[in-house]
């Protein structure tokens, strides 16, 4: 089975929406000229809730093949939630993607393992697809229980979801200690984990659904490395952080075939 990488740029807490139209914009225009073709790379940003409708209109209007989503969701529907964002506000808005268990939620909110699946199940359930973030921190790495750890984090996100839900979601192994750091995991690390996940995805549902999970790496992507990293057998694509801030260095990384 052929899996089409997914490029995702992760805004995290930048960019108010005006600042969003122009990159986005630039972004498009610079793929354009770059003449990239969609079908072989998917490309994606990830954008604060406040800039959704901006960026969803500029992209509707000039018909961009851009696909966009949000960086996190509530597993509420609706209610007395004050500062939650529900499945139906963002799939009504468009869009295609949402982040789940980002290492900075889980970090700075304590989400857990089982949230991060509940949040998933949410997402697919409304059409979208959810980007489920997994990854060690640093001190994990330097004991050699990256894979252990990582595979602990797959077994619990991944429990209440089907096969099917499975086959068509997203896995982000992003390295705690790799991202906004400047260290970035080296294209074996990132094999090691990213085909750990993949067995594991076989060995809880089957091969097939392995084969069609797609795996991003994330953690300090930028065009200088991203194409060694895509030569790995097991990484789909990167959810990219700081470089998706730049045009310029964010279409490298997105036609990192070219």
């Amino acid at each position: 089975m052929t899996r089409t990488p997914l490029m995702a740029g992760n805004w995290k807490m930048n960019l108010d929406h005006l600042e969003a139209i122009s990159l986005v914009q630039k972004l498009a225009l610079t793929l354009k000229d770059l003449k990239h073709d969609y079908t072989t790379t998917e490309a994606a940003v990830i954008v604060p809730f406040t800039d959704i409708r901006s960026v969803q209109t500029l992209i509707d209007s000039e018909e961009f093949e851009l696909a966009y989503g949000a960086q996190d969701v509530s597993v509420q529907d609706s209610g007395a939630y004050t500062g939650e964002i529900s499945t139906s506000m963002l799939s009504k808005l468009g869009c295609s993607y949402v982040v789940v268990g980002h290492s900075e939620r889980r970090e700075y909110h304590g989400e857990s393992n089982e949230l991060v699946g509940q949040k998933a199940k949410k997402v697919l359930d409304a059409g979208m697809v959810p980007i489920m973030c997994c990854g060690e921190a640093l001190e994990v790495r330097k004991e050699g229980q990256q894979v252990e750890f990582v595979l602990g984090q797959i077994d619990e996100m991944l429990s209440g979801l089907t096969a099917e839900e499975v086959a068509t979601s997203v896995i982000a192994y992003e390295p705690i200690w790799a991202i906004g750091t400047g260290e970035v995991a080296t294209p074996d690390d990132a094999q090691e984990v990213c085909g750990a996940i993949r067995r594991k995805v076989a060995e809880l549902d089957d091969d097939a659904t392995a084969e069609a999970v797609r795996i991003q790496y994330g953690g300090s992507g930028k065009s200088s490395n991203i194409k060694d990293i895509m030569a790995q057998p097991d990484v789909d694509g990167a959810l990219v952080g700081g470089a998706s801030l730049d045009a310029d260095e964010f279409a490298k990384i997105v036609t990192f075939q070219a």
